[in-house]
């Protein structure tokens, strides 16, 4: 995913540099549930420039501890299809056409299945997956990973969790929603999931984040 630009004072950047730490805190729960994740970013800022961002949030996401990953779990709520669509990770890939029923009922058995199995929300990183190949890669995903062991699985959904978290920071510094002191108005509100035919990329308000995800 190609990073926006950032180049004035009023660039996100600059007003992630310099918000609050309990604005900036909430802003990016919304990304990814895990406060000792939050907390890293805010305490390494600033930044110089977007790529030093995702940097530290790659290396916030590799040391979360199972405790704090099972907190970034727990803010997930499992996606699955919704009114005629999916949302993973930020995403609305639409569900349309024949088979669109049997496509919803696969999908939501799926998904009771993988959360009796492992105890928490299935989660996915879709981006740049195609809309009419959205329903056979979230199927053949989650049976895939049925058949992990524990211990694997929770590996899996920790990668999946750090790639929806990069990607909805992508997606704050594109939109500008951060607040900040000084660096004009802004939200902590979540982006909404782009209407292009293809998916751009991360679950926790994830998969459908509930704190913070499709």
């Amino acid at each position: 995913m190609r990073l926006p630009p950032q180049r004035s004072e009023a660039t996100p950047l600059h007003r992630l540099n310099s918000a609050s730490p309990d604005e900036l805190r909430e802003t990016l729960l919304s990304c990814c549930g895990s406060r000792r994740w939050a907390d890293s970013i805010v305490e390494h800022r600033p930044y110089p420039d977007p790529e030093a961002l995702l940097a530290a949030a790659d290396e916030a996401g590799y040391d979360l501890t199972d405790e704090d990953l099972s907190e970034a779990l727990s803010r997930e709520s499992s996606a699955g299809p919704d009114h005629g669509g999916l949302l993973y990770g930020g995403h609305r890939l639409t569900i349309s056409g024949p088979g669109t029923l049997a496509a919803h009922t696969a999908l939501r058995a799926a998904h009771a299945a993988y959360e009796s199995r492992f105890g928490y929300a299935f989660v996915l990183c879709v981006d740049d997956v195609r809309e009419e190949e959205a329903v056979g890669h979230v199927l053949t995903a989650i049976r895939t990973r049925l058949g992990n062991e524990a211990d694997r699985e929770r590996a899996v959904a920790a990668d999946e969790l750090r790639r929806i978290a990069r990607g909805r920071l992508v997606r704050l510094l594109r939109e500008g929603r951060f607040t900040g002191s000084g660096g004009g108005p802004g939200s902590a509100e979540r982006p909404e999931a782009p209407k292009a035919p293809r998916a751009p990329a991360a679950v926790p308000r994830g998969l459908v984040p509930r704190g913070p995800a499709s």
